[in-house]
């Protein structure tokens, strides 16, 4: 326990302490240098440049710059440059048809550095000089297409764009990836308008051809099926006093059936018609009582003559009230 402490204690001051500080003289007299993923390490020394280090990793610079990598990091510079893929939008590019119509049109590039050198020393800018050259690319590649080809062909319109910024990019230490047309649309408000107007009319032509077109084909069928139906009843028609006639023929065969079947048939009409009946028990004074009522007339036979009556005349019927 009493040499784990002072190992401890000497271990901690030489990694927390001392190895930083030897790195850090390392450093500072060019010893080596450690080069990040998607980095460029340029050395220059009075305005030229010794090395350029682009694969990342752990270098010995007196190994790849020579005896002079002390002096780089005490009298020149190192500078780090980012060569990841980057990429720009740009928004709206004045560009116009053949037909003459004012279309803006959006480009979105990717780019990365592949020459350090040249882009470090042969443009101030180089990246708004990149964005720059694809604008005036675009509006001397896009202009005086037909709008259909605008608006419709944005693959040959990408290819062309690319083609023509490609070189001067490599100029400047660029390599131009893919270029692609996202949005084409026109810029002129009043333009705008009339071509909804026109869509929108466009739309209600077609809806209301679709409607009258549905509308005559519903009418066909309802036609269609009237005139079948038409003519399937007139045959009906004809055919049932045939049928009729026949039943009837069958039933009178028999003289009871026949007398039922009236019989039933009369008294179905006699419910149809919704009149008012009234029963009347047989065997019954009730009838001539209500006659009586009413002050109706009937005729009463008059009592036979007596046996001495002469001449044998009938006798003479009397009227009651």
């Amino acid at each position: 326990m009493e040499e784990f402490i002072p190992g401890f204690i000497f271990a901690f001051i030489g990694c927390y302490i001392f190895l930083p500080l030897f790195l850090w003289f390392a450093r500072f007299w060019g010893l080596y240098t450690i080069v990040k993923e998607g980095h460029c390490h340029i050395y220059l020394l009075f305005g030229q440049v010794l090395g350029v280090i682009k694969e990342p990793g752990l270098y010995f610079l007196p190994w790849t710059l020579g005896l002079k990598a002390p002096i780089v990091h005490m009298l020149g510079a190192c500078e780090v440059i980012d060569t990841r893929l980057d990429q720009e939008y740009l928004r709206s590019q004045p560009v116009n048809s053949e037909e003459g119509a004012p279309m803006g049109i959006g480009i979105w590039y990717e780019m990365f550095i592949n020459n350090p050198v040249s882009y470090k020393f042969k443009n101030a800018d180089p990246r708004t000089s990149l964005s720059t050259n694809v604008r005036s690319s675009s509006v001397r590649c896009l202009s005086n297409m037909k709008l259909n080809d605008m608006l419709e062909d944005r693959h040959p319109m990408s290819l062309k764009v690319r083609q023509e910024v490609m070189p001067q990019a490599a100029d400047w230490g660029y390599q131009v990836g893919s270029v692609y047309i996202r949005k084409v649309h026109f810029r002129d408000a009043r333009m705008i308008a009339q071509i909804e107007e026109k869509v929108v009319n466009r739309l209600r032509q077609v809806t209301s051809a679709i409607k009258q077109d549905g509308v005559n084909q519903v009418s066909i069928i309802t036609s269609t099926a009237e005139n079948e139906a038409a003519a399937e009843f007139a045959k009906a028609a004809a055919v049932r006093p045939k049928i009729v006639g026949e039943a009837l023929q069958e039933i009178s065969r028999d003289p009871e059936i026949s007398s039922a079947l009236f019989e039933i048939l009369e008294a179905q009409k006699l419910v149809e018609g919704k009149s008012q009946i009234v029963m009347i028990p047989s065997g019954t004074p009730v009838l001539r009582q209500l006659l009586a009522a009413e002050g109706l007339e009937h005729e009463e036979p008059v009592p036979a003559p007596k046996p001495g009556n002469p001449g044998g005349a009938t006798p003479a019927k009397r009227k009651t009230s």
